[in-house]
């Protein structure tokens, strides 16, 4: 399958200089209109800014592409026929020349076939609240399992299970390190209850684990997890008050399945007044800063 690299991307890696893939998701489904497509180009500015080149990857047509023009980018923020796609899909959506926004594990398999070895984003897919009655679990788990890139977020969100998904890193030998903390993170907040085995200082430390993994021939990613700016994270009663009446709208909605986590993070947004809206920002913007410095340690 043809990839259509960027003209800049394509130069970054055929140079030997970092990239940085980030996801499309957060712009269709993520992020309100028009704040949507000012904040895209703001993620990438973070990259630049950390010394990296920004590779937003999208499907456009049909056509996977890795890094957006100004016209792809504002056709995945605008248009309603945008849809979101994972793994599975990336094949029926290309046969039909649709426009596709990418997850976490769409992104990670095309920053892959693309040879981008560092992924930012905001909160890894996991396990769902009732998966053992429902078997919700994201794919983003298992695509990371046997895909060789790293992958710098904010943890799960505390609407799923943080426990199980866990344990599910660790069934999927999915090594997480913790960067200068000793905690997994909650995505809107910096700490969600759990201990880390093992923690990183600093970006080379990342690049070290990486090099190491690649000379063991150790198969698939890695999880860097970055804690959101304790001064940017949603306060924690406010929080664990909307998580409770998010989780009993949804099942006096009898929202289930792919549609929990949208309907949730709308009852964030709205519950909050907009405030964990900033803290989704803040924290990918700070995934977007780490990535770029990771992926300049690797270059080192």
């Amino acid at each position: 399958m043809h990839l259509q690299i960027h003209p800049e991307v394509a130069q970054a890696l055929d140079a030997g200089r970092p990239v940085v893939a980030l996801e499309s998701t957060i712009i269709s489904h993520g992020l309100p209109r028009p704040d949507n497509l000012r904040v895209a180009r703001e993620i990438e500015q973070s990259v630049r800014d950390g010394g990296a080149v920004p590779a937003t990857i999208a499907v456009v047509a049909g056509v996977p592409c890795i890094g957006l023009d100004d016209e792809a980018l504002a056709t995945i923020a605008n248009d309603d026929a945008v849809v979101k796609v994972s793994v599975r899909d990336l094949g029926t959506l290309v046969a039909k020349a649709g426009h596709g926004a990418t997850t976490v594990a769409a992104t990670s398999h095309l920053a892959a076939l693309a040879g981008i070895e560092v992924f930012a984003t905001g909160g890894l897919g996991g396990v769902h609240r009732g998966a053992r009655e429902t078997w919700d679990e994201s794919a983003d788990l298992t695509t990371l399992s046997i895909t060789p890139v790293a992958v710098v977020c904010a943890g799960v969100k505390s609407i799923l299970d943080v426990h199980a998904t866990l344990e599910r890193l660790e069934t999927l030998n999915i090594p997480v390190l913790g960067y200068r903390t000793d905690r997994f993170p909650g995505f809107y907040l910096a700490d969600s209850g759990y201990a880390l085995d093992w923690r990183v200082e600093s970006a080379a430390e990342v690049a070290a684990v990486m090099h190491a993994r690649s000379a063991l021939e150790c198969d698939g990613g890695l999880l860097v997890v970055n804690p959101v700016a304790q001064a940017d994270e949603l306060d924690r009663e406010l929080h664990d008050r909307v998580l409770a009446a998010g989780l009993a709208a949804a099942d006096q909605a009898d929202v289930h399945g792919k549609d929990v986590t949208p309907f949730l993070l709308e009852f964030f947004h709205t519950a909050t007044e907009g405030r964990s809206l900033e803290v989704n920002v803040a924290l990918v913007r700070s995934n977007a800063t780490l990535a770029a410095a990771i992926a300049s340690a690797l270059r080192a």
